[in-house]
């Protein structure tokens, strides 16, 4: 099965459950999202959105249905498949953003490149590969002393926000995913972020998907879709 050439996702016929003990499951009959475009999936604690953007970057797959991505069925691929996948075509901004602790801000940045070969090769050499990592953190309002600091486990939670949000936008993935990436932000730094987020996306043709709870920011996006219009929820446990 194939996506039309102007659609990056679609997920049809979806059921997935993370099982007992939680019981929690999601069904989605159908979300097709659109080649450049700004999705915002809205919906409180509990709705879904980050167990949906878990199918989407193939980090679990459905126990019924279909999720496919770039032309991909994620389901006929193995696991560590899905990673080289995810690591090539995906940038993604997890809610607990998952920096390692005694790496250094840089190092955090870099680390998608490690593991692909086509967005190190979008960047450049070592030189440029540091060059970008830096400019998007300050392009992202982090000043020299955090850029320059050795370990990501002393940075406040604001920071290592933003220092996840420039490893999963370096490299040019074709599609950004978001997961509430603007919560531990005040206003202000809330718009700069998502003035870099849209600028960076829009420069690598990327398509972005993003989920909040913040119906203030939905202005900013081309398609905002109430999650509770699209999937149907049995909750054990917020996902």
């Amino acid at each position: 099965m194939t996506v039309a050439t102007d659609t990056v996702a679609r997920l049809e016929g979806v059921r997935f459950s993370w099982g007992a003990p939680s019981g929690f499951s999601l069904a989605i009959d159908r979300l097709a999202i659109a080649r450049r475009e700004r999705l915002m999936l809205l919906g409180p604690s509990g709705g879904g959105k980050s167990t949906l953007l878990s199918l989407i970057a193939g980090i679990v797959t459905a126990q019924e249905g279909s999720a496919i991505v770039l032309d991909q069925d994620l389901a006929r691929l193995s696991g560590p498949a899905r990673d080289r996948f995810r690591a090539e075509h995906l940038g993604i901004i997890f809610q607990m953003f998952n920096l390692l602790p005694y790496g250094s801000v840089i190092d955090n940045v870099l680390l998608p490149l490690h593991f692909s070969a086509t967005r190190r090769a979008r960047v450049g050499d070592v030189a440029q590969q540091r060059a970008r990592a830096t400019r998007l953190l300050e392009q992202l309002g982090l000043e020299g002393d955090v850029i320059g600091a050795r370990m990501a486990s002393r940075l406040s939670v604001g920071q290592q926000q933003r220092v996840a949000a420039a490893r999963a936008l370096i490299g040019s993935p074709e599609i950004v995913i978001a997961d509430e990436p603007t919560s531990a932000l005040d206003r202000g730094h809330q718009m700069r972020f998502l003035d870099l987020l849209f600028e960076t996306v829009d420069a690598a043709g990327a398509t972005l998907v993003m989920v909040s709870h913040d119906e203030s920011l939905a202005s900013r996006f081309s398609r905002v879709v109430a999650l509770d219009t699209i999937a149907r929820v049995s909750r054990g446990r917020a996902s």
